[in-house]
């Protein structure tokens, strides 16, 4: 499908499948990550998106982000599963499985 940065109207971009990234700019590891999400993006269906915590610290509090980069699958708007800290490409693509 295609990388989308969330900008509005968070629930109706997860109602189908998505894969969220909740990064910081400042963020290290979400820097290194940036670039596989990206590029994994590319090879899906799914809706991937990327959400920054410090613009939207209230819908990262909603899905209790404490640490970041984190990652939530959502099928359905419902959260399936998530994961803290990078991730390479090919553990990325077992992930959306």
């Amino acid at each position: 499908m295609s990388l989308i940065h969330y900008e509005n109207n968070f629930k109706s971009l997860i109602d189908k499948d998505a894969i969220v990234d909740f990064y910081a700019d400042w963020c290290g590891p979400c820097k290194m990550f940036a670039p596989v999400f990206e590029e994994a993006s590319q090879e899906s269906d799914i809706n991937f998106i990327k959400l920054n915590v410090d613009e939207y610290s209230d819908i990262a509090r909603e899905y209790g982000v404490m640490t970041i980069p984190t990652i939530i699958l959502f099928k359905n708007g419902n959260e399936i599963k998530r994961f803290t800290g990078f991730m390479p490409k090919d553990e990325l693509i077992k992930f959306l499985k």
